[in-house]
C-alpha cells in the first residue's frame, strides 16, 4: 500500500511539472518568436519609408553591399521598372529571381506574409510612385529559435531530473507518517489479538473440561469461576481498546469546562485510600488549592484513577507514594511518585506505547499494557503533557495541564 502510495504521489507530482514546464517553455518560445516577429516588422516599416537610393537591377549598392543586411526592398514604378535596394543574402543581380519573388508576393493575401520557399517575409506599402516590397530573410530567427528549443529542451530534461529525484525524496518524507501509523496498527492488531488469545484459549479450555462429566461439583465450580474471571478480564481489555479507538476517532468528544482541579485530585484520591491501606502502603498527598483548568471532569479523573492504579501495583509497599498538585508558571503539575523497579531512558518514552511491558514490573497478567496510552491521550486531548522520569529507584509521573486564563 505505501508503495503504491509513493508512486502515485511522483507520479501526481510529475504531472503537475510536466504541465508547468511545458506551458513555461511553449510560453518563452510562443513569446520570443512574436517578439523577433514584431522587430523584424517594425524594421521592414523603417525600410520601406525611408529614402530611396535607386539602384538598377544588376547594378548593386557598394555600400549596402558591404553591409550584408538580412533586409532589401524591391520598388516597382508605374512603368514596372524594378529597383533593388539592400543586397542582403540574395542575388539582386537575377531579373528572374525577382521577378519570381514579385509573382509571389502577388498571389499572397495580405501586406505582410511569408514565403515559405525562400524563408522571406515581406511587407508591401503603395505610394504615389508605385510599390515598395520590403524583404527580410528569417533563416536567422528559425536558427535562434531552434537553438533556443534546444537549450530550452536541454534545461528542461535537466531540470525534469532534478524533480524527479525530488519527488522521490518528498515523496518518501511525506509518507513517513503513514508509513509509522501502519507499521503501529499492525503492531497494535498484532498485540491485540495475542493478549486476546490468552483468555480465549483458557475460557474455551475451562469450557471443554466442564463437558466432562468426571468432574466434580467443586472442580466444575473452580471451572466456572475461571471463566468468569478470565471474561471479566477479556470484557476490561476489549473496552480499553475501544476507549483507544474513540481518541484515535476523536468520537468521544471532550466537553471542556472550568473545573477545579486541586478538588478533583482529591476527590480522586479518597477511594483509593482503602486499597493502599489493604496493600499496607502509605499514601500522602500535597494539593494546593484553586487551581483551575478547562478540562473535561470524567477523562482527567480516569488518568488520575490510571496513575494510582500504577502505584498500586508496581510500586514497592515500603516506601510512601507521594501525590503533588502545584502551579508552575502559567500551568499545572500533578506529580505521582513511589518507589519501584528502576526506569530506563527509553522505558521512560516507551511506557507510553500500548500494550509495552517492563518484564520485571508488567508481568503479573492483570495489566494490558494500554492505561498509560489511554492516559496519554486523554492529557494530548487537553494540549498537556505527560511523562515519566526516574531517579534512585524513585519513579515520578507528570502530568502538565494550562491553567484556565
Amino acid at each position: 500500500m505505501l508503495r503504491k502510495l509513493k508512486i502515485k504521489f511522483v507520479v501526481v507530482v510529475m504531472s503537475l511539472v510536466t504541465v508547468l514546464f511545458a506551458v513555461i517553455i511553449g510560453g518563452i518560445l510562443h513569446f520570443t518568436r512574436l517578439n523577433m516577429e514584431r522587430e523584424s516588422v517594425q524594421m521592414m516599416r523603417a525600410m520601406a519609408f525611408r529614402p530611396i537610393m535607386k539602384t538598377p537591377v544588376g547594378m548593386p549598392n557598394d555600400t549596402e553591399h558591404k553591409m550584408r543586411l538580412p533586409f532589401f526592398t524591391l520598388t516597382i514604378d508605374e512603368n514596372g521598372e524594378i529597383t533593388t535596394s539592400g543586397e542582403g543574402y540574395y542575388d539582386l543581380t537575377d531579373e528572374e529571381f525577382l521577378q519570381k519573388l514579385t509573382d509571389a508576393v502577388e498571389k499572397e493575401d495580405g501586406n505582410i506574409g511569408m514565403i515559405a520557399e525562400y524563408d522571406l517575409r515581406y511587407l508591401v506599402t503603395d505610394n504615389p510612385k508605385g510599390r515598395t516590397i520590403v524583404f527580410a530573410d528569417v533563416s536567422s530567427e528559425r536558427t535562434m529559435l531552434k537553438g533556443l528549443i534546444r537549450n530550452s529542451v536541454i534545461v528542461g530534461l535537466i531540470g525534469y531530473a532534478l524533480f524527479f529525484i525530488i519527488s522521490l525524496l518528498l515523496a518518501k518524507w511525506m509518507t513517513k507518517p503513514v508509513e509509522k501509523t501502519w507499521n503501529e496498527q499492525k503492531q497494535f492488531i498484532a498485540d491485540a489479538s495475542h493478549e486476546l488469545k490468552t483468555p480465549l484459549t483458557v475460557i474455551m479450555t475451562n469450557a471443554e473440561m466442564l463437558e466432562d462429566k468426571g468432574y466434580s461439583e467443586a472442580d466444575r465450580s473452580v471451572l466456572s469461576q475461571n471463566i468468569l474471571s478470565t471474561s471479566k478480564r477479556m470484557r476490561g481489555l476489549v473496552e480499553s481498546l475501544l476507549e483507544l479507538a474513540r481518541m484515535d476517532n476523536r468520537t468521544s468528544g471532550t466537553e471542556m469546562e472550568s473545573l477545579d482541579l486541586s478538588k478533583l485530585i482529591s476527590d480522586s484520591i479518597l477511594p483509593f485510600e482503602p486499597l493502599f491501606f489493604e496493600k499496607s502502603m502509605d499514601l500522602s498527598s500535597d494539593i494546593e488549592q484553586g487551581i483551575t483548568v478547562m478540562g473535561d471532569k470524567d477523562k482527567l479523573r480516569q488518568v488520575m484513577s490510571i496513575l494510582l492504579d500504577n502505584a498500586l501495583k508496581y510500586y514497592n509497599s515500603a516506601y510512601t507514594v507521594n501525590i503533588r498538585l502545584a502551579r508552575r508558571g502559567v500551568n499545572a503539575v500533578l506529580s505521582v511518585t513511589g518507589k519501584g523497579a528502576p526506569l530506563s531512558k527509553s522505558d521512560c518514552k516507551n511506557i507510553f506505547k500500548r500494550f509495552y511491558r517492563i518484564d520485571e514490573a508488567r508481568s503479573d497478567g492483570n495489566s494490558y499494557g494500554l492505561g498509560l496510552s489511554i492516559a496519554e491521550s486523554i492529557v494530548n486531548e487537553h494540549g498537556g503533557r505527560i511523562w515519566a522520569e526516574s531517579e534512585d529507584g524513585f519513579n515520578t509521573f507528570f502530568v502538565m495541564l494550562n491553567l484556565k486564563k
